[in-house]
């Protein structure tokens, strides 16, 4: 699980400094594998899920589908599968905001440059 992002090595922070794109860029490349690995280990899960309610269904003692639903979806491995996938829900969506930022940061020094720009050439 990725740890949250600390404010003092963050690569926004406008009221101490201005907003460094090398940094964003570099922070884009460290979280893209990141994000990519994450995405797939909640995709599997997702995916996962399915067999095992089969799994946990077919092993059920229950005659009736419904019954053995409802064991499958008691059952302490499916609870923890369910865990799993929350977890990896919230270390996938780190990620993303993580990316979201960094690209933020860049599109907002971006803009600040081209204001820079402007008042170079009025100025002179």
């Amino acid at each position: 699980m990725p740890k949250p992002i600390d404010p003092q090595t963050s690569p926004i922070d406008p009221q101490t400094r201005p907003i460094d794109p090398q940094t964003s860029l570099e922070a884009i490349y460290k979280a893209g594998p990141l994000l990519a690995k994450a995405k797939a280990e909640r995709v599997y899960l997702e995916e996962y899920r399915k067999s095992l309610k089969a799994l946990l269904m077919a092993a059920s003692k229950q005659t009736s589908a419904a019954m053995q639903e409802r064991d499958a979806y008691a059952d302490k491995t499916y609870t923890d599968h369910l865990a799993a996938l929350r977890t990896a829900v919230e270390t996938e969506e780190a990620l993303r905001w993580r990316m979201v930022v960094s690209q933020a940061a860049i599109e907002v020094w971006r803009s600040q440059e081209a204001s820079n720009r402007t008042m170079d050439r009025s100025a002179g």
